[in-house]
Protein backbone atom coordinates (compact mmCIF):
# COMPACT_ATOMS: atom_id res chain seq x y z
CA UNK A 1 0.00 0.00 0.00
CA UNK A 2 1.48 3.34 -1.07
CA UNK A 3 2.14 5.94 1.59
CA UNK A 4 0.05 9.08 1.39
CA UNK A 5 2.02 12.13 0.28
CA UNK A 6 2.67 14.74 2.94
CA UNK A 7 0.43 17.70 2.18
CA UNK A 8 2.21 21.04 2.19
CA UNK A 9 0.05 23.93 3.37
CA UNK A 10 -0.49 26.95 1.11
CA UNK A 11 1.14 30.14 2.35
CA UNK A 12 3.72 28.25 4.40
CA UNK A 13 7.51 28.33 4.35
CA UNK A 14 9.26 25.00 4.90
CA UNK A 15 12.89 24.86 6.01
CA UNK A 16 13.89 21.53 4.51
CA UNK A 17 17.04 19.72 5.56
CA UNK A 18 18.66 18.43 2.38
CA UNK A 19 20.97 16.08 4.20
CA UNK A 20 24.71 15.89 3.55
CA UNK A 21 24.60 15.78 -0.24
CA UNK A 22 23.11 12.71 -1.88
CA UNK A 23 19.53 13.53 -2.92
CA UNK A 24 18.22 10.13 -1.81
CA UNK A 25 19.20 10.99 1.76
CA UNK A 26 16.51 13.67 1.96
CA UNK A 27 13.55 12.52 4.04
CA UNK A 28 10.37 11.45 2.29
CA UNK A 29 8.60 14.45 3.79
CA UNK A 30 11.27 16.77 2.45
CA UNK A 31 10.90 15.30 -1.04
CA UNK A 32 7.11 15.65 -0.86
CA UNK A 33 7.36 19.33 0.08
CA UNK A 34 9.85 20.13 -2.69
CA UNK A 35 7.55 18.37 -5.17
CA UNK A 36 4.67 20.66 -4.13
CA UNK A 37 6.66 23.88 -3.81
CA UNK A 38 5.97 27.00 -5.83
CA UNK A 39 9.32 28.50 -4.81
CA UNK A 40 12.49 26.50 -4.16
CA UNK A 41 15.46 28.32 -2.66
CA UNK A 42 18.81 26.64 -2.10
CA UNK A 43 22.52 27.42 -1.87
CA UNK A 44 24.09 25.78 -4.90
CA UNK A 45 27.50 25.72 -3.21
CA UNK A 46 26.11 23.67 -0.29
CA UNK A 47 23.21 21.68 -1.73
CA UNK A 48 23.55 19.21 -4.61
CA UNK A 49 21.85 20.56 -7.75
CA UNK A 50 19.86 17.36 -8.25
CA UNK A 51 17.87 18.19 -5.11
CA UNK A 52 16.11 21.00 -6.97
CA UNK A 53 15.12 18.50 -9.66
CA UNK A 54 12.70 16.97 -7.17
CA UNK A 55 10.37 19.85 -8.07
CA UNK A 56 7.22 18.65 -9.82
CA UNK A 57 5.21 21.80 -10.50
CA UNK A 58 5.93 22.99 -14.06
CA UNK A 59 5.60 26.60 -12.93
CA UNK A 60 7.82 26.19 -9.85
CA UNK A 61 10.38 28.95 -9.44
CA UNK A 62 13.87 27.73 -8.55
CA UNK A 63 16.38 30.21 -7.16
CA UNK A 64 19.94 29.72 -5.93
CA UNK A 65 20.77 31.90 -2.96
CA UNK A 66 24.24 32.59 -4.35
CA UNK A 67 22.53 35.10 -6.63
CA UNK A 68 20.64 36.77 -3.77
CA UNK A 69 21.54 38.42 -0.48
CA UNK A 70 19.65 37.51 2.69
CA UNK A 71 17.31 40.49 2.48
CA UNK A 72 16.22 39.48 -1.02
CA UNK A 73 15.70 35.88 0.07
CA UNK A 74 13.49 36.94 2.97
CA UNK A 75 11.43 39.30 0.83
CA UNK A 76 10.95 36.63 -1.82
CA UNK A 77 9.80 34.02 0.70
CA UNK A 78 7.26 36.45 2.19
CA UNK A 79 6.03 37.52 -1.24
CA UNK A 80 5.33 33.96 -2.39
CA UNK A 81 3.85 32.84 0.94
CA UNK A 82 1.54 35.85 1.14
CA UNK A 83 0.28 34.97 -2.34
CA UNK A 84 -0.65 31.50 -1.05
CA UNK A 85 2.33 29.65 -2.45
CA UNK A 86 4.39 26.89 -0.87
CA UNK A 87 8.02 27.82 -0.20
CA UNK A 88 10.78 25.22 0.18
CA UNK A 89 13.86 26.84 1.71
CA UNK A 90 16.41 24.07 1.37
CA UNK A 91 19.33 23.93 3.78
CA UNK A 92 22.31 21.60 3.71
CA UNK A 93 22.38 18.99 6.45
CA UNK A 94 19.85 19.83 9.16
CA UNK A 95 18.34 23.33 9.42
CA UNK A 96 18.88 23.34 13.19
CA UNK A 97 22.65 23.22 12.84
CA UNK A 98 24.63 26.15 11.39
CA UNK A 99 21.77 26.89 9.01
CA UNK A 100 21.27 30.59 9.88
CA UNK A 101 17.57 29.82 10.23
CA UNK A 102 17.05 31.81 13.44
CA UNK A 103 17.04 35.17 11.66
CA UNK A 104 14.86 33.86 8.85
CA UNK A 105 12.24 32.50 11.25
CA UNK A 106 12.16 35.77 13.19
CA UNK A 107 11.55 37.65 9.94
CA UNK A 108 8.68 35.35 8.98
CA UNK A 109 7.12 35.78 12.41
CA UNK A 110 7.20 39.56 11.96
CA UNK A 111 5.04 39.06 8.85
CA UNK A 112 2.92 36.34 10.49
CA UNK A 113 3.99 33.80 7.89
CA UNK A 114 3.63 30.21 9.15
CA UNK A 115 6.67 27.99 8.81
CA UNK A 116 7.76 24.45 9.58
CA UNK A 117 11.12 22.71 9.87
CA UNK A 118 11.83 19.39 8.20
CA UNK A 119 14.91 17.75 9.75
CA UNK A 120 17.75 16.31 7.70
CA UNK A 121 20.80 14.09 8.09
CA UNK A 122 23.76 16.16 9.24
CA UNK A 123 27.30 15.54 8.01
CA UNK A 124 28.65 13.91 11.17
CA UNK A 125 26.28 10.96 10.89
CA UNK A 126 26.83 10.62 7.16
CA UNK A 127 30.58 10.58 7.82
CA UNK A 128 30.21 7.91 10.50
CA UNK A 129 28.17 5.83 8.07
CA UNK A 130 30.88 6.14 5.41
CA UNK A 131 33.45 5.01 7.96
CA UNK A 132 31.17 2.15 9.05
CA UNK A 133 31.64 3.10 12.65
CA UNK A 134 29.68 3.90 15.80
CA UNK A 135 30.59 7.08 17.67
CA UNK A 136 29.32 5.86 21.05
CA UNK A 137 31.22 2.66 21.80
CA UNK A 138 30.52 1.19 25.26
CA UNK A 139 33.39 1.64 27.73
CA UNK A 140 35.16 3.90 25.22
CA UNK A 141 33.04 7.00 24.60
CA UNK A 142 29.37 7.85 25.19
CA UNK A 143 29.25 11.54 24.31
CA UNK A 144 29.25 13.37 20.98
CA UNK A 145 29.95 17.11 20.79
CA UNK A 146 29.09 19.10 17.67
CA UNK A 147 30.92 22.41 17.42
CA UNK A 148 32.99 24.78 15.29
CA UNK A 149 35.89 27.18 15.75
CA UNK A 150 35.49 30.94 15.92
CA UNK A 151 35.44 32.77 12.62
CA UNK A 152 32.99 35.41 11.52
CA UNK A 153 30.79 33.95 14.25
CA UNK A 154 32.37 34.33 17.69
CA UNK A 155 32.17 31.55 20.26
CA UNK A 156 30.39 32.14 23.59
CA UNK A 157 32.45 31.98 26.75
CA UNK A 158 33.19 28.41 27.78
CA UNK A 159 32.65 27.01 24.27
CA UNK A 160 36.21 27.32 23.04
CA UNK A 161 37.67 24.18 21.52
CA UNK A 162 40.14 23.52 24.32
CA UNK A 163 37.36 23.46 26.89
CA UNK A 164 35.05 21.26 24.85
CA UNK A 165 37.83 18.82 23.98
CA UNK A 166 38.95 18.27 27.57
CA UNK A 167 36.64 15.27 28.27
CA UNK A 168 37.98 13.36 25.25
CA UNK A 169 34.53 12.68 23.79
CA UNK A 170 33.67 12.14 20.13
CA UNK A 171 34.04 15.59 18.58
CA UNK A 172 32.57 16.75 15.25
CA UNK A 173 34.05 20.08 14.16
CA UNK A 174 32.23 21.94 11.41
CA UNK A 175 33.30 24.92 9.30
CA UNK A 176 36.90 24.74 10.48
CA UNK A 177 39.03 22.75 8.05
CA UNK A 178 40.81 25.88 6.78
CA UNK A 179 42.21 26.24 10.32
CA UNK A 180 43.17 22.59 10.77
CA UNK A 181 46.55 23.30 12.39
CA UNK A 182 44.97 25.68 14.89
CA UNK A 183 42.32 23.03 15.62
CA UNK A 184 44.96 20.39 16.30
CA UNK A 185 46.95 22.70 18.57
CA UNK A 186 43.84 23.36 20.65
CA UNK A 187 42.89 19.69 20.83
CA UNK A 188 46.34 18.62 22.00
CA UNK A 189 46.48 21.48 24.51
CA UNK A 190 43.11 20.43 25.97
CA UNK A 191 44.53 17.34 27.65
CA UNK A 192 41.62 15.28 26.33
CA UNK A 193 43.45 13.78 23.37
CA UNK A 194 46.95 12.55 22.68
CA UNK A 195 48.82 12.72 19.35
CA UNK A 196 47.71 9.16 18.54
CA UNK A 197 43.98 10.02 18.71
CA UNK A 198 42.21 8.93 15.49
CA UNK A 199 40.86 11.63 13.17
CA UNK A 200 38.87 11.57 9.94
CA UNK A 201 38.29 14.56 7.68
CA UNK A 202 35.41 14.23 5.22
CA UNK A 203 35.11 16.52 2.22
CA UNK A 204 31.64 16.89 0.63
CA UNK A 205 30.42 13.68 2.24
CA UNK A 206 27.97 11.73 0.00
CA UNK A 207 28.45 14.16 -2.93
CA UNK A 208 29.55 12.61 -6.25
CA UNK A 209 33.06 14.01 -5.71
CA UNK A 210 33.31 13.15 -2.02
CA UNK A 211 36.59 12.07 -0.45
CA UNK A 212 38.07 11.66 3.00
CA UNK A 213 41.35 11.09 4.78
CA UNK A 214 42.03 9.37 8.07
CA UNK A 215 44.95 9.63 10.42
CA UNK A 216 45.83 10.87 13.87
CA UNK A 217 46.23 14.27 15.45
CA UNK A 218 49.93 13.88 14.76
CA UNK A 219 49.64 13.60 10.97
CA UNK A 220 46.17 14.68 9.81
CA UNK A 221 47.08 18.32 9.09
CA UNK A 222 49.64 17.32 6.48
CA UNK A 223 47.19 14.87 4.89
CA UNK A 224 44.50 17.56 4.69
CA UNK A 225 46.99 19.95 3.09
CA UNK A 226 47.90 17.37 0.43
CA UNK A 227 44.22 16.83 -0.36
CA UNK A 228 43.66 20.56 -0.68
CA UNK A 229 40.67 20.72 1.65
CA UNK A 230 39.87 24.33 2.56
CA UNK A 231 36.07 24.22 2.94
CA UNK A 232 33.06 21.89 2.77
CA UNK A 233 34.73 19.46 5.15
CA UNK A 234 34.00 17.98 8.57
CA UNK A 235 36.68 17.11 11.12
CA UNK A 236 35.77 14.06 13.21
CA UNK A 237 37.89 13.26 16.25
CA UNK A 238 37.10 10.23 18.39
CA UNK A 239 38.69 7.31 20.20
CA UNK A 240 35.83 5.31 18.66
CA UNK A 241 37.53 5.64 15.25
CA UNK A 242 40.38 3.36 16.31
CA UNK A 243 40.09 0.35 13.94
CA UNK A 244 41.52 -1.92 16.63
CA UNK A 245 38.32 -1.52 18.65
CA UNK A 246 36.24 -3.65 16.29
CA UNK A 247 38.46 -6.67 16.76
CA UNK A 248 38.64 -6.12 20.51
CA UNK A 249 34.85 -5.94 20.85
CA UNK A 250 34.38 -9.11 18.78
CA UNK A 251 36.70 -11.01 21.09
CA UNK A 252 35.05 -9.86 24.34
Amino acid sequence: MAEKQYQAQPGTVYFVGAGPGAPDLITVRGQDIIAQADLILYADSLVEESVAKLARKPEARIETSSNLHLGQILELMVEVAQAGGVVARIHSGDPALYGATHEQMAYLEDYQIPYEIVPGVTAVFAAAAQLKTELTVPDVVQTIILTRTAGRTTMPEGEDLRTLAAPGASLAIYLSVSRIRHVIDDLLASGGYGPETPVAVHHKVTWPDESHVTGTLADIAEKVKKMGYTKHALILVSPALDPRLKGKIRRT
